[in-house]
């Protein structure tokens, strides 16, 4: 062992305290322990196996109370050339990857379905894995996180206050652990039950942020993570707030290049910027209203919802529809939005992941005022990004983070691919080149220079770049673009095809009982 000299005791105690904030040793992990999953076919399509692996509430107490993990699988087309399993998760977070195993939502190619196992979970905390659940009228009562006043502020503190109580009640002892670290063990277990060596994985959106985690915790059962539209964690309250605002703004400024020089546009001709901010400016004063429903008022925040949402496809085609029959006030808007209807007295709603996540505080009024500001001069036509100081709103009053966000430290891995697109309103380009600088050498980015929410989608230079990286394990060179090509434009303005389902699962934040088809 080499000889350390001239370390201080300050230093010294710098370093322990930098250790201090690591996650627990893998040594120290009971994750790999022998595990089973019993299979059985799913009752809604026979062809896939479903099946549940229990696994404890609290990794820190491995012999303490337990839930089940729900774990569905299509088993390769093609046995006699089976690599293993691949393992998806398709973020949120709270998306269901059981249902989206059973009803094929995530089309891979058929390369990739042919050697491996395609095999989805529900994360603890979602879908059929001990769901949280809420009361519905409680959900149904968010104020909002767009504010005017201290009194506000306080109301939102007194509100997460309720809703956190209410969840917890309702929920049960896993509520408090349904963090992104928790879910990346989960993991681990996931892939020793499986039989699999090394994981094999793709993770899209905050789908990413269990791929970052599992990658720093076991560097040495990685065989091959795709990180898609990366989450950053390391972002804190200034960042989330203002780059999220980025993010949105320059997806709405991709759906005005695009309206400018496409025919499919409904507001081709016109000047898109001025009929947003005319449009804007109804909505702030609550003169704007759908069309032929004079008592339908659309407020402020729906509209930049649907220029938001409108990015992940993106379906500007629609948007423009939406748009146009506004600012005309005749006929049929293609609105995104919808009113999210259950007959149940609770509904999951995930967002508890988030806030055991990131910690993002927010002192008062008056710097919430600040930061909307920031926000407002990044964005000046869009304003801010409503998922960004959605869920920051949201977690404000939570108790503090087991893991507070800081950079991914990934040491000892095989190459990890990390993908983006140009243009993304959620996870824009920035966050994965700032995850790719922090993962450092073993990073390979690959950016699609084109519009949307998630890259494996998006035509054949990312597609084949995927596969060849799963099947193979051959990553592509770091900083590799793929261009938009004129095909795919096409396709996106025409057929409205969006990439796969990555919407947020719930209520909107500031929009109770609205969520989003896609």
């Amino acid at each position: 062992m080499r000889k350390l000299t001239g370390l201080s005791l300050a230093a010294i105690g710098g370093l322990v305290a930098s250790l201090l904030q690591l996650p627990p040793a893998v040594a120290q992990a009971p994750e790999a322990e022998a595990r089973s999953i019993t299979w059985a076919p799913c009752a809604e399509d026979p062809a896939v196996d479903c099946g549940t692996l229990t696994l404890p509430i609290d990794w820190e107490n491995p012999t303490g109370p337990t839930f089940e993990l729900a774990v569905a699988r299509r088993k390769a087309t093609n046995p006699s050339t089976r690599i293993g399993s691949l393992v998806f998760q398709l973020g949120g977070p709270g998306e269901p990857g059981v249902v989206g195993t059973i009803y094929n939502w995530y089309s891979f190619s058929g390369d990739l379905t042919s050697r491996f196992d395609i095999v989805g979970f529900d994360p603890r905390g979602v879908g059929r894995s001990s769901p949280i659940v809420c009361s519905t009228d409680v959900l149904f009562r968010d104020p909002g996180f767009l504010m005017e006043s201290q009194a506000d502020f306080d109301a939102a503190l007194a509100y997460n206050k309720e809703r956190r109580d209410d969840c917890r009640a309702k929920t049960g002892p896993i509520y408090d652990h349904v963090d992104t670290l928790s879910v990346a063990r989960d993991l681990e277990a996931l892939r020793a039950a499986l039989g699999d060596d090394k994981l094999t994985y793709y993770g899209a959106s905050y789908g990413t942020l269990i791929a970052q985690m599992y990658a720093e915790r076991y560097p040495r059962k990685v065989r091959a993570l795709m990180l898609d539209a990366n989450i950053d964690h390391s972002l804190d309250t200034r960042r989330m707030t203002g780059e999220s605002a980025w993010a949105v703004e320059d997806s709405f400024n991709a759906f005005v290049a695009w309206c400018d020089k496409s025919a499919e546009c409904a507001l081709n001709g016109k000047d898109v910027r001025a009929v947003w901010r005319d449009l804007l400016a109804k909505a702030e004063r609550g003169e704007l209203t759908r069309p032929g429903d004079p008592t339908s008022r659309i407020s402020k925040l729906e509209l930049i919802y649907e220029v938001w949402g409108a990015g992940y496809g993106p379906t500007w085609a629609r948007l423009a529809t939406t748009l146009a029959a506004y600012a005309d006030g005749t006929g049929t808007p293609a609105s995104a939005l919808m009113s999210l209807k259950t007959s149940a007295d609770t509904l999951p709603y995930p967002m508890e992941i988030f806030c055991q996540d990131y910690r993002l505080p927010i002192r008062d009024y008056r710097h919430y005022a600040g930061l909307m500001r920031r926000s407002e001069s990044i964005a000046p036509n869009v304003k801010f990004n409503p998922l960004g100081f959605g869920t920051t709103v949201s977690c404000l009053g939570y108790p503090p983070v087991k893991y507070p966000q800081r950079p991914v430290r990934v040491n000892g891995t095989p190459p990890l691919l990390l993908t983006s697109t140009l243009h993304d309103p959620a996870t824009p380009l920035i966050w994965s080149e700032s995850v790719a600088r922090q993962i450092g050498s073993e990073a390979r980015l690959v950016t699609y220079e084109g519009a949307g929410h998630g890259g494996y989608t998006r035509g054949p230079c990312m597609r084949d770049a995927a596969d060849r990286y799963f099947i193979s394990l051959t990553a592509p060179r770091n900083g590799t673009r793929c261009a938009d090509t004129a095909a795919d434009t096409a396709r996106v303005a025409k057929t409205q095809v969006a990439s796969p389902r990555r919407m947020p699962a719930g209520p909107l934040p500031g929009l109770p009982g609205v969520t989003f088809r896609s």
